[in-house]
């Protein structure tokens, strides 16, 4: 398809779901990974308990266990101390009338004993126990499946593994799980103008701050990304490069080039070689995106403001890295005051830089930064969060409740 058949620009909710179908076509296979080492992966199949979690009834405290049914009505009674039962060890024992027995956090309750109390609240002595009045039948036993049933469906396919769930996962006994495969990601910059942190800049040269942005974004989703030499405006160089890399890799990123300028050759070669998506955005920052595919990889063409890069990965290139792994858990997405009133000007979505904080009330707040121009590095990394300000120009209230998207 030519240049001149695609749209100006179409709107982010419609490169979202373009992003999100494409990702769907192209999702990754599953594979099975020891529980030690699936931290932030994607659960690609969902898991049952083989067990009960309690997997018996055990004490929730340091005391002693008993028979309610022993206990006075109304006064003090004196238990026969039978013997001791500790935590990883089960002594197969059942308590006689007017007998009780020691007991520690997690041991197996005693056959026929109902309730336990705790240590600080008996006295001992002689090897009697007295038990004051006022024990609640049932006192301080977890019991048997009170937190998950054998057979019961636990962690759904499609979740984000956070420490907690590895750990209910290892509760239950599972050695490994299956998740999703990560996506490789090939990094390029490109620009003749880019010189790399440490060497010495000759006039109208910059660093290379995009790469770093980029590699940090991607190793943040816990991918292994490979940053490729930086790619100089040369189209037959970056044609090579980027093919080279499409045959490889599931995902391609670029940074910069992807304008109308005359050095902005990357939307003519992906139509040449590939095929365009869609190509600018009615976003603001990151308005000149590009997305396609390559070979065998899906292509990302970001804007060359460092701003613009970060808002546009948030935006866009967050969905396509949940999608590969067939995450269906949403990001989180809060929703804050403004601290202060903004105009906004132009007709585009928004997503402008903020901190967040919260006040003496308790109200969580979102400051806009000022310095809002893409090129301005230092105002993200002042934020912490993309406020989101929706089509048109509006004028906005501080307090009024906006979308923010937490970074």
């Amino acid at each position: 398809m030519s240049m001149s058949s695609f749209p100006e620009r179409i709107a982010y909710k419609e490169a979202l779901a373009i992003i999100r179908a494409k990702a769907c076509e192209r999702k990754l296979d599953s594979e099975l990974i020891a529980i030690k080492r699936v931290d932030g992966r994607v659960l690609a199949q969902e898991v049952v308990a083989p067990i009960s979690l309690p997997a018996f009834d055990n004490s929730r405290m340091d005391g002693f266990a008993l028979r309610h049914a022993d206990l006075a009505a109304g006064g003090n009674t004196d238990l026969h101390i039978a013997g001791e039962q500790f935590a990883g060890l089960h002594v197969d024992v059942a308590l006689a009338p007017g007998q009780c027995m020691r007991i520690t956090t997690g041991a197996p309750i005693p056959r026929d004993a109902d309730t336990v109390v705790i240590k600080e609240n008996v006295r001992e002595r002689d090897g009697m126990l007295e038990v004051p009045p006022g024990v609640q039948p049932g006192a301080d036993i977890r019991r048997a499946g009170e937190d998950v049933q054998s057979g019961e469906a636990v962690l759904e396919t499609g979740s984000l593994l956070t420490p907690a769930r590895i750990s209910l996962a290892a509760a239950l006994g599972i050695a490994s799980l299956a998740v999703s495969k990560r996506p490789t990601v090939a990094v390029f910059t490109t620009g003749d103008e880019l010189v790399e942190p440490g060497l010495s800049l000759e006039p109208g040269q910059i660093y290379n701050s995009n790469r770093e942005l980029l590699m940090g974004l991607l190793r943040n989703e816990g991918l292994e990304p490979v940053a490729w030499p930086t790619l100089p405006d040369d189209p037959a160089r970056i044609e090579t490069a980027l093919r080279d890399a499409a045959s490889a890799f599931d995902v391609v990123i670029t940074c910069g080039g992807v304008s109308a300028g005359e050095k902005d050759y990357l939307p003519a070669l992906l139509g040449e070689y590939g095929e365009i998506h869609f190509w600018k955005v009615k976003m603001k920052p990151g308005m000149p995106m590009l997305f396609g595919q390559m070979d065998k990889a899906l292509f990302l063409g970001l804007p060359g403001n460092p701003v613009s890069v970060l808002a546009t990965f948030i935006a866009l290139v967050r969905p396509l890295l949940d999608g590969l792994q067939s995450r269906v858990e949403p990001r989180v997405r809060v929703s804050a005051q403004l601290s202060t009133a903004w105009n906004k000007q132009h007709e585009r979505l928004e997503f402008l830089r903020g901190l967040l904080e919260y006040g003496p009330d308790g109200v969580l707040r979102v400051r806009p930064n000022a310095a809002d121009a893409s090129h301005r590095l230092r105002a993200a990394a002042g934020s912490d969060a993309l406020i989101v300000l929706g089509e048109g120009v509006q004028h906005f209230d501080a307090g009024t409740v906006v979308e923010v998207l937490v970074y």
